[in-house]
């Protein structure tokens, strides 16, 4: 599914204009990109969890040369899926 199909299915189910639930669909990942920067997590119940993770430094290869490089740490976000979600794909 797109962003463009999600707000299609969102506007359609609110029964709102595609311009509200764009704004509204820009707004909820907006805050939980700002809320993970500040290192927290976002839960919501049933669905799951975004959190922030830590990638320590390590050493790795460049497959075309074979040359050892250093790839430095990192912070990545993480999804749990939820109870509900998980068995809702089932």
């Amino acid at each position: 599914m797109t962003k463009a199909e999600l707000i299609d299915a969102v506007a359609d189910g609110a029964d709102i204009s595609k311009a509200a639930a764009a704004k509204a669909i820009d707004t909820f990942t907006g805050t939980i990109a700002k809320t993970l920067k500040k290192g927290k997590k976002v839960t919501l119940v049933g669905f799951g969890t975004f959190s922030v993770t830590k990638r320590k430094a390590r050493k790795g290869r460049n497959p075309r040369t074979g040359e050892t490089i250093k790839i430095a740490a990192a912070k990545t976000p993480k999804f749990s899926a939820g109870k509900a979600l998980k068995l809702a794909i089932k």
